[in-house]
């Protein structure tokens, strides 16, 4: 199986206007989805948080975190995402993934729709 990329758009969950596309890695090992500063500053969202990281390699790092709508597929969630740094992946998350009521066919590589999962 190879890499999995899909095309979003991320939007301003108090600016609907202000939106962005992007093509992110799907990244099941990713608690949550990293975009571009740049992006996610020309949408005008804030930094809520810092939170760290531990990265492939064993560091430790601290990024801040916002709040963006992500849409794929008509379908849209609400997604706390990283504030990406230069060098940084560009990933939609696990999180983010299964918000959407997504995960990925382990034969295909492609995304499926399972829908939302309750108890």
């Amino acid at each position: 199986m190879g890499l999995t990329y899909v095309k979003v758009r991320a939007s301003n969950l108090m600016n609907p206007e202000a939106k962005a596309e992007l093509e992110l890695l799907v990244d099941t090992g990713s608690m949550l989805s990293w975009m571009p500063r740049k992006v996610l500053e020309g949408l005008n969202i804030a930094p809520r948080a810092v939170r760290q990281f531990k990265t492939i390699e064993g560091k430790v790092i601290k990024r801040e975190t916002g709040v963006v709508v992500v849409e794929f597929d008509g379908l849209e969630t609400v997604a706390e995402v990283v504030f990406a740094e230069e060098g940084d992946g560009s990933v939609m998350s696990v999180t983010t993934l299964e918000s959407l009521g997504f995960r990925v066919n382990p034969v295909t590589g492609k995304l499926e729709y399972i829908g939302l999962l309750a108890i």
